[in-house]
């Protein structure tokens, strides 16, 4: 059966209004239009939908069954017009986001004030770790992602939005918490808990203490940051995390920030997509809502010494 929806939508108000001519009134069509479209239907079915006695139309066995498909398509139909009109609107829409572990604290309340102003829209939030992300990103599962430094072998549109200071933190009884202008060498002599290799945080580190010709003594590792913090909380070395990953434990005392020279590593929080995705609408708006307003959601906190930390242009 080769019947088209144009076919159908004649049909259906047609068989609705029993008459040709009031269907062509609500299609704004001519009547010899739509009595052309009915025979081209009936034509490709091979049955009579429709037979007039005098001047009424009447529908046949198979106009009847007929009428009860078209309907539930003109019905779906409007159905899928109402949907991409509250797209267009922002008043629907699924927004798919990944974002690092280091950035879900923040992450989370960018995007519990989005869901505010849009809050017919259905949000898929995944945090995980820099390689999950690559592999989301290399898969093109993902409408934007939030993370550190982006690769460069990857084609990706990407945007810087914030600075993300790495800081070097300890239990608040280490001798070295409280003590101010701590000589960038002295952590030479001081055993650290850092991140799993190809991490960002680690990667950064690395390059940061290579460039002033220091080598760490680094002997535990984790994959993810919590298990840092409570290692660093526990005693068993210093660390080096993102400030925005610390808002808990600073406010809580589990933790502070050691005042080192030439501290924190400097670094960027970019919002990241496959170059040349098209973007859904509620994800444009999610893009352009972080980088209008995502700097001023991510709290400047302060370290153990009183002062705020730089607070660079990205």
């Amino acid at each position: 059966m080769n019947v088209t929806l144009r076919q159908l939508h004649v049909f259906e108000a047609v068989a609705r209004h029993l008459s040709y001519t009031r269907a062509a009134e609500e299609l704004h069509l001519s009547q010899p239009a739509v009595s052309m479209q009915i025979k081209q239907l009936e034509d490709n079915i091979g049955l009579p939908l429709l037979e007039r006695l005098g001047r009424r139309v009447y529908l046949t066995e198979a106009g009847q069954e007929m009428y009860r498909y078209s309907h539930a398509i003109a019905l779906e139909l409007d159905e899928a017009e109402a949907v991409l009109e509250q797209l267009k609107g922002l008043q629907a829409g699924r927004l798919k986001v990944a974002v690092a572990s280091t950035a879900s604290a923040f992450a989370t309340r960018m995007l519990s004030l989005f869901r505010k102003r849009f809050a017919g829209i259905t949000v898929s939030l995944d945090v995980t770790n820099r390689a999950g992300l690559l592999a989301q990103l290399g898969n093109n599962e993902k409408d934007l992602v939030i993370m550190g430094k982006p690769p460069e072998d990857m084609a990706l549109a990407t945007r810087s939005f914030a600075d993300n200071p790495l800081v070097v933190v300890a239990a608040p009884d280490h001798p070295l918490a409280g003590e101010t202008r701590i000589p960038l060498a002295r952590l030479r002599e001081e055993t650290f808990v850092v991140r799993e290799p190809g991490s960002g945080t680690r990667t950064a580190m690395e390059r940061f203490f290579a460039a002033h010709d220091l080598t760490l003594d680094s002997r535990m590792e984790m994959n993810e940051n919590e298990s840092l913090k409570l290692a660093v909380q526990a005693g068993m070395g210093l660390g080096i995390v993102s400030i925005h990953t610390l808002e808990l434990e600073l406010a809580t005392g589990r933790l502070v920030i050691l005042d080192v020279e030439d501290m924190p590593i400097m670094r960027h929080w970019y919002l990241v997509h496959r170059e040349g995705k098209r973007l859904p609408p509620v994800a444009e708006a999610f893009r352009d809502f972080v980088l209008s307003e995502g700097r001023e959601l991510i709290p400047t906190l302060i370290g153990t010494t009183g002062q705020a930390l730089p607070d660079s242009q990205s």
